[in-house]
Formats: C-alpha cells, sequence, structure tokens
C-alpha cells in the first residue's frame, strides 16, 4: 500500500509544491490539503510546509494556527500522526503548542537566505531516522522571524529529554537560543525545524547536494515498519 503524504498550503504558503515533488522523489504519493479543508484525506503523515502564510502581518503563523485544517491536524497529531514543520510550519508548529517556545525576528533584523549547516541531534524521531546522531547536513534556509526562543526551563527540559533535532553547525544565522534550528516532541512523531530540507532532495537544486532527503525517506520507512 503506498505511504500517503499530505502538504498543507495556506494563503501566503510558497514551497508546497516543493514539499510536494520531495515526497514524490522519495517514494510517496504527495496529496495537496487546502486550510479550509478539515478533511486530511486519509493521509498518513502532513508536513506544513514554508513560506509567509497570511503574509505574516499579524505575526507568523498565528493566523494559519486558526485555520480549519489546522483542528484536524492538531486533534491527530495528539493522537501520533507524524507532521514536519517546515520554517513557516515549525512558526505554526509553536503558535498550535504542538511544540514548545516561539520564533523571533532574526537578531540582526534582515531576511536570511544561504546554504546552512545542521548538526543532527536526535535521529530517533520520526522524520530523521535515516541520519545518524552528529551528522552534519547542509540545507538551504530562509527566513527573517527563524530566532528561536523558549525560557531557561523549557530549553533545559529540552536538552534533558533529546528534543533538540538539530542545531546550527559553524555559524548561528538568526541568534536562535543555544543554537537551535529545530526540535521534536516527547513522542518524536512532530518535529518542527527552520532550515528547508525540501530544497535539498535533487544534485540540480538547491545546495546541489541531497542532504535534505532523509526527512522524507526516514518517514517513509517508520511509516512501512509501523
Amino acid at each position: 500500500m503506498t505511504t500517503r503524504i499530505g502538504v498543507v498550503t495556506f494563503p501566503g504558503t510558497l514551497d508546497d509544491q516543493d514539499s510536494l515533488r520531495a515526497v514524490r522523489i522519495a517514494g510517496a504519493e504527495p496529496v495537496s490539503l487546502w486550510h479550509r479543508d478539515k478533511d486530511l484525506h486519509q493521509v498518513d503523515a502532513v508536513i506544513l510546509a514554508g513560506g509567509f502564510s497570511y503574509g505574516d502581518y499579524l505575526r507568523a503563523g498565528a493566523i494559519s494556527r486558526f485555520s480549519p485544517v489546522m483542528e484536524t491536524v492538531i486533534e491527530q497529531a495528539k493522537a501520533g500522526l507524524p507532521v514536519l514543520g517546515i520554517c513557516n510550519g515549525f512558526q505554526i508548529l509553536t503558535e498550535a503548542h504542538l511544540l514548545p517556545g516561539a520564533m523571533l525576528r532574526n537578531n540582526h533584523l534582515h531576511f536570511i537566505c544561504r546554504d546552512q549547516k545542521l548538526r543532527v541531534e536526535n535521529a530517533e524521531t520520526a522524520w530523521t531516522s535515516d541520519y545518524t546522531s552528529g551528522q552534519e547536513i547542509s540545507v538551504p534556509l530562509k527566513n527573517v522571524d527563524g530566532r528561536y526562543t523558549a525560557d531557561e526551563r523549557t530549553l533545559d527540559e529540552l536538552e534533558a529529554e533529546g528534543r533538540v533535532a538539530f542545531r546550527y553547525a559553524d555559524v548561528n544565522p538568526n541568534g536562535s537560543l543555544r543554537d537551535i534550528a529545530g526540535i521534536t516532541n516527547a513522542a518524536g512523531n512532530i518535529v518542527g525545524l527552520m532550515p528547508h530540507p525540501e530544497h535539498a532532495v535533487e544534485p540540480l537544486i538547491g545546495t546541489g547536494r541531497t542532504d535534505g532527503l532523509g526527512f522524507f525517506t526516514s518517514i517513509i520507512k517508520k511509516l512501512v515498519n509501523a
């Protein structure tokens, strides 16, 4: 049976087609999900793609969090549905309280677009099992509200429970606390990160490498072996 992975499109989403393509390249069936539709159409996992949903006019991800589709995503994610939030999707996950913390404006107050080296800290989530702990990968990064923040107690809990999924390596591009680039929930089915693995799945685009493909092959193997 074919694995079906849904990609949600909100008004202002930019990278939904890239995410759908990455799912297809990895070997699963991509399914487009519209933000007004509560029905997830029997997908096995969901990706909240990057972009500027609702123009980030209120606060990045704050309006999308209340879209009809998110009612179903939140309910099913809490029940174990695998969910990956990329960039704006990560912001939506924090706004929905599926992941702790918040995203602030970059500390240099500028939009940044660059190839970014990441270190894999947790290779045991549903979205990272094709990597190894300590592995360094390079994927594109593009954001203006990418500075991860949380109170010290939350940060300590994330560290102690192994829930920091990725850290920025070599350089911290936006001032994120403790160099955090991505985190996971305790169950490991929900992962959010600011960089864009969907832009690093083919040698002809993005970084010219395929370092991001592991996100999509990881979830397929997880679902097939479940």
